[in-house]
């Protein structure tokens, strides 16, 4: 599919993840090339002279984030057409012409925002969209044991766990970690994304037909170059209707509702929103705590059958219009709970990956307990660690997890701060630091940590 203002270069080697396919975008040259409609792009010049009283052709370019050349297309079709006048020369910085709406205008405005609310660049086409989404793809196989050893160094693991989730990554399919609270699951999960560390484009809005939705969220999107300092003129380089950004993490928990997996229109500002795992695209979509969500898990989880099996996401925009997107991100489940308490294990295959997180050994809590005080600057003092292991631990019958090494040296820190002293931590310390981090009922600690 040939389509306006797109063109690949060749792709790059695949020997690391910061090599992979490139994706070149060109800033369209008219209204054309642009592939939207002229009608929603002089809805949007007008809104935004409607919104800003008047302004020069720079400061247009600016916020449509379009070329001068489309710019002058649209401004003389509203010049002819009686909406817009020129109100003289900008003597400022950048100088050009400055445009303002007439009556007409303001009430061609007024109806362009009754229609939508949206006041912002120029939209990407949808069709433009899924040959990016698929020309960026995560899925790319370039996950290693290389790759997976620099990424997770320092990281303490159980034996085979690393190679589990590189392959896991390589598949293309949805994966499942489950195991106690505290091992783990949200910490390395949300790491996997330093295996593709290659920037992509992500659109600022997209145009499904005459309807804009907008994708990026400065929440979830980081920009990979200096938005305070561009190298690239407006009317020249890329399409500046694009941004170049890390690949997205999208991490959401317990507060997950369904509405927040399709695109929601708010009829007071009449614009739409994209879903999370559209904002997720071309990266990962972490679902943490499943299960605990205020919807059912079978619900939520039949949400994903279509897009898993399919690769396709299939989004209402309400009046009976639909849109039909790849769906391309590392889709993660992660709980505390048993896998079989959540489905029936017909629906669990269609998953792929089954990891499972467990309590440390000895040896392996030592490794994290020496991490942890080094980054604190206290010397290793094996008595300790044998007191903390032995003489807390096995009599409460509180298995070893990842994240007591952190707290319990953090907290016995926070006490030494709180009364003024400093130099090497004491038993009496961790023990008062135990006391205070699990939860005790008629007086017995309980082994989960809140």
């Amino acid at each position: 599919m040939n389509l306006p203002g797109i063109a690949r270069i060749e792709e790059a080697g695949r020997d690391s993840p910061g090599e992979h396919n490139t994706f070149n975008v060109t800033q369209p040259r008219s209204v054309a090339e642009t592939g939207l409609s002229e009608p929603l792009l002089i809805d949007l010049l007008c809104k935004h002279l409607y919104d800003a009283g008047s302004l020069d052709t720079a400061r247009l370019m600016e916020r449509l984030a379009l070329a001068g050349p489309v710019l002058d297309e649209l401004l003389a079709f509203l010049r002819k057409d009686g909406r817009i006048e020129v109100l003289g020369q900008n003597n400022g910085a950048g100088g050009g012409l400055r445009y303002g709406l007439t009556d007409r205008g303001r009430g061609a405005a007024r109806d362009a925002l009754a229609r939508s609310g949206y006041i912002g660049p120029a939209p990407y086409p949808v069709d433009c969209y899924r040959e990016l989404l698929l020309a960026q793809t995560i899925h790319h196989g370039g996950v290693n044991a290389k790759a997976m050893q620099v990424a997770f160094e320092g990281v303490v693991l159980h034996n085979g766990l690393l190679d589990q989730l590189g392959a896991a990554l390589n598949s293309g399919r949805a994966i499942m970690i489950y195991g106690p609270a505290g091992t783990g699951k949200t910490f390395i999960s949300s790491k996997l994304i330093r295996l593709f560390d290659e920037a992509i484009w992500i659109p600022q809005a997209i145009a499904i037909g005459e309807a804009i939705i907008e994708v990026f969220d400065p929440q979830v999107h980081e920009r990979a170059d200096d938005p305070a300092r561009p190298t690239l003129r407006l009317d020249q380089g890329h399409d500046r209707r694009l941004l170049r950004c890390k690949r997205p993490v999208v991490i959401t928990g317990g507060e997950l509702t369904m509405d927040q997996l399709d695109i929601r229109y708010d009829p007071y500002t009449r614009q739409y929103q994209a879903p999370l795992q559209l904002k997720a695209s071309n990266g990962m979509f972490i679902i943490d705590d499943m299960g605990r969500q205020r919807m059912a898990p079978a619900q939520l989880l039949n949400r994903w059958i279509v897009p898993m099996e399919e690769k396709k996401d299939f989004l209402n925009l309400g009046g009976g219009r639909h849109c039909e997107l790849p769906f391309d991100l590392i889709l993660v489940f992660s709980t505390n709970l048993n896998p079989l308490e959540l489905a029936e294990e017909a629906f669990l295959r269609r998953i792929g990956y089954k990891l499972h997180f467990d309590h440390l050994t000895r040896n392996e809590y030592e490794r994290i307990w020496r991490q942890e005080v080094e980054k604190l600057g206290i010397p290793f003092d094996p008595l300790l660690l044998r007191y903390v292991i032995e003489g807390l631990h096995q009599p409460e019958k509180v298995p070893l997890a990842p994240c007591h090494p952190r707290d319990l040296l953090g907290m016995a820190r926070d006490r030494q701060r709180y009364q003024g002293s400093s130099g090497p931590l004491t038993p009496q310390e961790l023990e008062w630091a135990w006391h205070n981090y699990f939860v005790r009922l008629g007086g017995a600690e309980q082994g989960d940590t809140p």
